[in-house]
C-alpha cells in the first residue's frame, strides 16, 4: 500500500554528510526508485504506470526533455523520472478537508517538500478577500477534492469553488482591466502543445502577447544566441548524433541528475569509440561512472565516462571556448585541416572579425578567467583537433550569467569553425530541462513572437493579434511590482519558487488582484497569493483524458525536435478536474464571449482539431495528426542540420566577436552557483538527500572548497548566512546554512535552490535573452 503523506515538516537542523559518490544509477537508484514509487502508488499500480513510461503507446514523463530512441527498453525512464511520475501518480489527494484545517498562513510556513508530499489536488478552491490584512507569509496557497459546492473562501484559507464560478471571477477580473496588457499569463514546461497553442492563442486574441514562460529563466540564452548565428533557436543534434560522435563536450551540466537517461547516450557514444570532455566548477558523480541498471555489467561494474575532467571556475567558459578557437586558427598554420576553409567560405559569414578577436585571445586572461592549468586546455585541443564530428551539450551551467549569449555564441564558433553544423555526429545540443518547454515555444508560448507567426494565427483565427512585445519572467515581476499588471494566471509551475529575488518577487506577486494556478499538487505559489486566488486543478499526464469526443491524446516536443503522443493510462485523481486544454477553452468563452469565432467547444471535445489548426499556422506541423499517429511521433525540420541552411538576417551561419568576460570576485568573497539536489526535479523537492554529493536529511548546505574555506575561517560543520553582494546595495540573505567542504572549484560555491533564489538580484541578467544570472552570485559568509 501506498503510505501516508508526513503530517509534520521534517528537521533539517543537523544535515548529515560523507563522501561524494564516484558513480551513478547502478541498484541503489533502482531501489530508490522503487522505494519512492511503492510510498506514494503502491506496487500494483507503480507497475502498471512505470511500464507505461516513455513508451510508444504510453504517457511521456513529466520529467526531463531527454528523448527516446525509436528502440525502448521495458523499463524506459530513470530514478529522477520514476519519482516524477511517482509523485504525479500518488493515491494521497488534498480535498477541501485539508484546506479547512489549513489556513493559508499556515501552507505559507511550511517548505515545499511537505507541500508537494501532500498529494493531488482534487478541486477548484477560491481564496477569497477578507476582512483582515493579509501581508507577509499570510498568503497561501493550494486546492482540494470534495463536492462542487460554490462557496468561496472567506478570508484565511481556500474553500471549495465550482469550475462555472472560478471562470467567471477569471472573466470579471480580466474585463475589468484597463488594458490587456495588465494581464500576465505564464506557462511551465509542462503543458502540452495543444494547451500551450490554446494558451498563446487566447492571450493574443484578448489582446496581449505577456506570455512569460519557465524559458525565460532557463534556456533564453540559448535560443538568443542560436537564433541569431544559425537561425533556429534549437539544438541541432538527434539522438542518433550522440551515438555517431566523436567527440562529446559536456558543459555547465549534470546530467546524472538532471538528464539521468543522458548517460545512457554517453555510454553508447563512450563505447562506438567517442571520447568525452566535461567542463564543471564541480566533479559529478554521472560523468565519472554510470552503472547502468539496462544491464548485468553496468549494474556491476559500469563505465567510465570522462576522458578529461575541466574543472572550470564559474563564469569561465566563454574564455575557455575563446583560446580553444584562438588555439585551433594557429593549428591551421600548419596544419589546414585544422579549419574547415570550404564550409567556412560557403555557408559562413564574420570570419575575419572573429579570427581578429580569437587571435587575441591570451593564455594569462584564460588561465584567470578559468582556474584552469595549461597542460588540461592543451589535452582538451589535442582532443577537438583529432575529432572530425563533435558535438557540444550545455545546459544551466552556460545559460545563467551576464554573458550566457556571449558565451553560447563563442561555442558555436567552435563548431562552425571545423564545419560541425549539418553534420552528422555534430552540432549544438542544448538539453532542455522540463518534459515540453521546447514545445510550448514552438506553440508560440513567447513574448516576442515573429511577425510570420502572428500573421499565420491571424489568417487561420480572423483575429488581429498584437504586435507590440510583451513581458517576460523579470520583466513581468517588475510588472506587477510597479502596479502595471493586476492577474496572473500560471499554467502549471510553481512561479514564486522558481524565480529570482524571493522577496521582491512574493511582494510584487501580492500586489495582483488576482492570482490563479493551474496545478496538479500543492508548492508555494498556493501560498503567496493577490487579493484574490483560484486553484484549478488539471489532469496529468499519468491520467486518462476523456472528452465528448472520446479519449484523447496530447503531444509533446523533446530537446531534440521529435514529436510524439503522450496517452495517460489512469483514472483521473478526482472527477472534478479539468484537462488543461479544456480550462484553456472554457476560460476563453468565459472571457471573450460570443463574440469570438474561435471554436472553442470544438477544440475541448477534440484535441485533433486543435492539431489540425496547429499544422497550418506553425511551419513543420504540416499533417500533423497523421504524422503524430505514427508510434514514436515524427522530427522537426531543422534547416542547419538537415540542409546547411541558415535562416539568418545575413542568410549565413554567423561568427561573432564579443569581448570576452567573466567575474571577477572582491577579496573575501566566493562565487555562488544555485543547483539542484539528485531529490529533486526544478523547484518540486522529492526527498531531503543529495546522494551523489554525500548529502542526507537536509538542504541547507553550501558547498565549500576546503582551502577557500580555511582561507574564510569556515569550518567544515559550521553555520552560516550567505548574503550577496549587488550594485544595488540591497541586503539578500539567506540563513543558517551547513558549511561543507566539498571540492569545488577554487573561488567557488554552491547550494539548492529554490532556497538561495533569494540571493540573485531581479535585475542581475544575461545581457539580451535577460535569463536571471543564477550561476554567479558574488557572496559573502557571515558566521552565525
Amino acid at each position: 500500500m501506498a503510505s501516508k503523506p508526513p503530517s509534520g515538516d521534517p528537521v533539517q537542523d543537523a544535515p548529515q554528510v560523507a563522501a561524494p559518490q564516484r558513480s551513478a544509477a547502478g541498484l541503489p537508484a533502482v531501489a530508490h526508485s522503487l522505494r519512492v514509487a511503492q510510498q506514494q502508488m503502491g506496487v500494483t499500480r507503480a507497475a502498471r504506470t512505470l511500464l507505461k513510461v516513455n513508451q510508444k503507446d504510453g504517457f511521456d514523463c513529466p520529467g526531463c526533455a531527454w528523448p527516446e530512441g525509436d528502440h525502448r527498453h521495458t523499463a524506459e525512464f530513470c530514478e529522477n523520472g520514476a519519482k516524477a511520475v511517482a509523485e504525479e501518480a500518488t493515491l494521497r489527494r488534498v480535498t477541501p478537508d485539508f484546506f479547512a484545517a489549513h489556513p493559508v498562513a499556515d501552507l505559507a510556513n511550511r517548505s515545499g517538500y511537505w507541500l508537494g508530499q501532500q498529494g493531488r489536488i482534487t478541486q477548484p478552491m477560491l481564496l477569497e478577500r477578507g476582512t483582515g490584512d493579509r501581508d507577509g507569509d499570510q498568503r497561501d496557497h493550494d486546492g482540494g477534492d470534495n463536492d462542487s459546492s460554490d462557496k468561496g473562501g472567506a478570508g484565511d484559507r481556500y474553500e471549495p469553488v465550482s469550475w462555472e464560478r472560478a471562470f467567471a471571477i477569471i472573466a470579471e477580473e480580466l474585463n475589468a482591466l484597463d488594458s490587456p496588457d495588465e494581464a500576465l499569463f505564464y506557462t511551465s514546461g509542462r503543458t502540452s502543445n495543444e494547451a500551450a497553442f490554446l494558451l498563446q492563442l487566447f492571450a493574443r486574441e484578448f489582446g496581449t502577447n505577456n506570455l512569460p514562460d519557465c524559458s525565460n529563466m532557463c534556456h533564453e540564452s540559448s535560443g538568443s544566441a542560436l537564433a541569431e548565428t544559425l537561425g533556429v533557436g534549437k539544438g541541432s543534434v538527434s539522438l542518433e548524433d550522440m551515438h555517431q560522435a566523436d567527440l562529446i563536450i559536456v558543459a555547465g551540466q549534470n546530467p546524472g541528475t538532471n538528464h539521468p537517461r543522458m548517460l545512457s547516450a554517453l555510454e553508447k557514444a563512450k563505447s562506438a569509440g567517442a571520447r568525452i570532455i566535461s567542463v564543471n566548477p564541480l566533479p559529478e558523480a554521472g560523468m565519472e561512472r554510470f552503472k547502468n541498471p539496462q544491464t548485468p555489467q553496468g549494474m556491476v561494474k559500469g563505465a567510465a565516462l570522462n576522458d578529461l575532467f575541466l574543472q572550470i571556475r564559474i563564469g569561465g567558459d566563454q574564455a575557455l571556448f575563446r583560446l580553444l578557437n584562438k588555439l585551433i586558427l594557429d593549428a591551421a598554420e600548419t596544419d589546414p585541416a585544422a579549419v574547415d576553409e570550404a564550409f567556412v567560405a560557403e555557408h559562413t559569414h564574420g570570419f575575419e572579425e572573429f579570427a581578429a578577436a580569437a587571435r587575441a585571445a591570451d593564455w594569462d586572461e584564460t588561465l584567470t578567467a578559468t582556474g584552469l592549468e595549461r597542460a588540461d586546455i592543451e589535452r582538451a585541443l589535442a582532443m577537438v583537433l583529432a575529432s572530425k564530428r563533435t558535438i557540444v551539450c550545455w545546459a544551466m551551467g552556460l545559460t545563467q550569467h551576464k554573458h550566457s549569449v556571449a558565451t553560447i555564441r563563442e561555442v558555436v564558433n567552435f563548431l562552425l569553425l571545423r564545419g560541425n553544423i549539418g553534420r552528422p555526429g555534430a552540432g549544438v545540443c542544448p538539453v532542455r530541462g522540463h518534459s515540453n518547454v521546447q514545445g510550448d515555444r514552438t506553440m508560440g508560448i513567447f513574448e516576442r513572437p515573429a511577425p510570420a507567426f502572428l500573421d499565420a494565427l491571424d489568417r487561420e483565427f480572423g483575429i488581429t493579434s498584437p504586435r507590440h512585445h510583451g513581458y517576460d519572467v523579470v520583466r513581468a515581476i517588475r510588472a506587477l511590482r510597479d502596479g502595471d499588471a493586476k492577474v496572473f494566471f500560471a499554467m502549471g509551475g510553481n512561479f514564486v519558487s522558481a524565480s529570482p529575488d524571493t522577496a521582491v518577487t512574493e511582494a510584487a506577486m501580492r500586489t495582483a488582484r488576482l492570482t490563479v494556478h493551474v496545478s496538479t499538487k500543492l508548492n508555494r505559489s498556493h501560498a503567496v497569493t493577490g487579493a484574490r486566488a483560484l486553484i484549478l486543478p488539471t489532469l496529468g499526464r499519468t491520467d486518462k483524458d476523456i472528452q465528448a469526443g472520446g479519449r484523447q491524446i496530447v503531444t509533446v516536443e523533446d530537446s531534440m525536435g521529435m514529436v510524439h503522443a503522450s496517452r495517460g493510462n489512469l483514472a483521473p485523481a478526482s472527477p472534478h478536474l479539468l484537462s488543461e486544454p479544456a480550462i484553456v477553452t472554457r476560460l476563453a468563452r468565459a472571457v471573450l464571449g460570443p463574440a469570438s469565432l474561435t471554436p472553442w467547444e470544438e477544440f475541448e471535445k477534440d484535441y485533433g482539431s486543435i492539431r489540425d489548426r496547429i499544422s497550418r499556422v506553425v511551419p513543420g506541423f504540416e499533417d500533423f495528426n497523421e504524422r503524430v499517429a505514427r508510434p514514436g511521433g515524427f522530427q522537426l525540420p531543422h534547416a542547419p542540420r538537415d540542409e546547411r541552411r541558415f535562416p539568418t538576417l545575413t542568410g549565413k551561419a554567423n561568427f561573432t566577436a564579443a569581448p570576452v568576460e567573466y567575474p571577477e570576485l572582491p577579496a573575501g568573497r566566493l562565487l555562488l552557483q544555485t543547483l539542484r539536489s539528485h531529490d529533486q526535479y526544478n523547484t518540486t523537492v522529492y526527498g531531503l538527500d543529495d546522494r551523489y554529493r554525500g548529502i542526507k536529511n537536509g538542504r541547507r548546505v553550501v558547498l565549500v572548497n576546503p582551502d577557500d574555506a580555511r582561507g574564510l575561517g569556515l569550518a567544515d560543520g559550521s553555520y552560516t548566512d550567505l548574503v550577496s553582494e549587488w550594485r544595488d546595495g540591497v541586503e539578500r540573505r539567506a540563513r543558517g546554512f551547513r558549511v561543507v567542504h566539498y571540492p569545488t572549484a577554487r573561488g567557488c560555491a554552491a547550494a539548492y535552490y529554490p532556497e538561495t533564489n533569494v540571493l540573485v538580484p531581479l535585475d542581475s541578467t544575461a545581457d539580451t535573452s535577460n535569463t536571471p544570472a543564477s550561476k554567479s552570485v558574488v557572496v559573502r559568509f557571515e558566521h552565525r
